[in-house]
């Protein structure tokens, strides 16, 4: 292995990545188990339900999901030939488009929700306790700024010398 995961850092990247998809694939098998739409459906459509006027460019849109454009663009098609998305022109540039929940959209992500937090408690909450949750949230919060280039809103971890 790398020198990398020698370091105690280093070492909670295989675990963090492992758990994020052990995790998440609990919560889709709740999902399908329950007949409802997979995971991303849902973060699709809280995004776009939360935006300022429920609508937000494909490019915007994809800075608040948790995937890869060109997924976002064939995810957004599933979703508007169900129904639960509409894609509008831009009027201040004709190339752009927004995405747009729609009622039916709504609908659906609300339905989702109860299935959705149930599993949320279930593989999460109920593992970490609020003394682990504040350090463990300012971490990934600092990560997430760095990775997107932004100032830090944490402060920063002191290290021991």
């Amino acid at each position: 292995m790398g020198r990398a995961f020698e370091t105690p850092a280093g070492s909670v990247w295989p675990l963090f990545l492992t758990a994020h998809a052990v995790l998440v694939e609990r919560i889709e098998a709740r999902l399908a188990g329950a007949g409802l739409p997979p995971l991303a459906w849902y973060d699709v459509l809280w995004a776009l339900e939360r935006a300022p006027e429920r609508r937000l460019r494909m490019s915007e849109l994809a800075d608040h999901v948790v995937l890869s454009r060109s997924n976002l663009t064939r995810l957004v098609d599933r979703l508007e030939e169900a129904g639960l998305v509409a894609r509008e022109r831009s009027e201040e540039d004709r190339r752009g488009a927004y995405a747009v929940i729609t009622t039916a959209g709504r609908e659906v992500r609300r339905k989702m929700w109860p299935t959705y937090e149930a599993g949320i408690r279930e593989v999460f909450d109920s593992q970490l306790g609020e003394a682990e949750a504040r350090p463990m949230a300012a971490a990934l919060q600092r990560m997430l700024d760095a990775a997107r280039g932004v100032p830090s809103r944490a402060a920063p971890v002191k290290r021991a010398r």
